[in-house]
């Protein structure tokens, strides 16, 4: 037998993990979800490869795994769409919502959506293989919440936008419910390994690192837990807001590198953590603003944004000390930065991807969706910032509600960009994926 053949055989195992491969099978590239993407991406755009349009909102990010890229809508489909035509494969209906990122392994696409069943179906055809209900799903909800009226009515929270996106690990499918559990299912038959009880809703996404699952919840606390039992290892506890609920609850998914787990806090903090005993090694403070996005981390540096304050930070992952920052006018910002070679790229609730050269960390170029072409001028002012007064007319809930919907009009992307060759796929709230080169 030849060399060079043997050497291929043995070789392309390897390279074909998630770690390694191109392809982005589930929500930030990897089960340690660091956000790292192995693919040129696009330091120059040139155009629109395609975008496909569905009858809802796409808030969650797509996965992209074998010429495929696999996304959820809130039109209650999920979307099996080839990369290079942005024609339609097949679509699974469940009529309900699939805010949320789908992960793919061996050939299977595992998602959760809004009626409360986690679903696992065929990647190559889209045919059920099995569900799971969980207790149900609902969004986290307070009285006074972001001190809007009726004070004394208990509110779900408009800003609680994700479902948990699931993580293939060891043959087990893990995620978040709103019933308040994580769960560990047999990714071969969806049959009930674990599960773990936190004290409110999970929408949060869990990442896996040598056999811990890391997990925050509504409850303000973080969570280590062994991922083959469901046993507990560590909690760590966050800031709590028992008037307006404003300040509190991890909607941020984790990312852990070199021994150290991150993760964003509506208290405005970033945190890090020792991955064995939970210790605080340090934490960042947003000033007010929430840390609602999943920190991407690589070379020693984590990069995140903020929502209210709309900053770009890049820290020292060791001492959280702030090596360089940039504003973007005061939009919202809740898609997680992705890196791709020497690039960073997110969303902005301003209908715009933006794409930042991370040499100068300067922004070099941005894409706005069509819904912000449409839409955007009647919420934004002549300076490029959001036009509040326009967007949220009192602070009575339903204004605020209708408020949420005025920027999801605009093309809004909470969606966190995927990055596989020297294509960015995102969605947007006016219905679209879009693919970028």
């Amino acid at each position: 037998m030849q060399l060079k053949p043997l050497l291929a055989s043995l070789l392309l195992p390897l390279f074909c993990l998630p770690l390694f491969c191109e392809d982005a099978q589930m929500f930030r590239g990897n089960a340690r979800h660091s956000g790292v993407y192995e693919a040129a991406g696009v330091p120059k755009f040139s155009s629109v490869k395609w975008k496909f349009h569905t009858g809802g909102m796409v808030i969650g990010s797509p996965a992209v795994a074998g010429g495929r890229v696999y996304f959820g809508s809130d039109d209650g489909n999920l979307y099996a769409v080839d990369t290079e035509s942005g024609a339609q494969q097949w679509k699974f209906e469940v009529k309900s919502r699939i805010p949320s990122t789908p992960s793919v392994a061996d050939k299977v696409v595992y998602f959760g959506a809004y009626d409360g069943n986690f679903y696992a179906v065929d990647a190559s055809t889209g045919t059920l293989k099995w569900k799971f209900q969980t207790g149900g799903e609902r969004r986290f909800a307070g009285k006074h919440l972001h001190g809007v009226q009726p004070a004394s009515e208990t509110m779900p929270d408009p800003f609680d936008c994700y479902l948990s996106s699931p993580v293939v690990w060891n043959g087990a499918v893990y995620f978040g419910s709103g019933d308040g559990n994580i769960y560990s299912l047999n990714a071969a038959s969806g049959a009930l390994k674990w599960k773990f009880k936190t004290g409110d809703v999970v929408h949060a996404s869990p990442a896996i690192a040598d056999g811990t699952l890391f997990l925050g919840s509504w409850d303000s606390y973080f969570y280590a837990l062994d991922a083959s039992t469901g046993q507990e290892k560590w909690r760590f506890k966050t800031g709590e807001d028992h008037d307006t609920h404003n300040q509190e609850g991890i909607q941020s998914s984790a990312a852990v590198v070199d021994g150290m787990v991150y993760f964003g806090c509506r208290d405005s903090h970033l945190y890090a953590l020792d991955v064995n005993t939970g210790e605080k090694k340090w934490v960042f403070s947003g000033e007010g603003s929430w840390v609602v996005s999943s920190p991407a981390v690589r070379d020693g540096k984590v990069y995140f944004v903020t929502s209210d304050t709309s900053l770009l930070y890049e820290l020292d992952a060791k001492s959280g000390a702030v090596l360089q920052s940039v504003g973007f006018n005061h939009w919202y910002l809740y898609s997680s930065p992705a890196l791709a070679g020497g690039m960073l790229y997110f969303g902005s609730t301003q209908g715009k991807l933006v794409a930042v050269d991370l040499a100068g960390f300067k922004p070099v170029w941005s894409f706005e969706t069509q819904g912000m072409k449409e839409h955007g001028p009647a919420y934004t002012k002549p300076d490029g910032t959001p036009n509040e007064e326009a967007i949220y007319r009192s602070d009575f809930y339903d204004d605020m509600v209708a408020g949420v919907d005025r920027v999801m009009s605009m093309g809004a992307i909470l969606s966190s960009p995927a990055v596989v060759g020297n294509v960015v796929y995102v969605g947007s709230a006016d219905g679209n994926l879009y693919a970028l080169r």
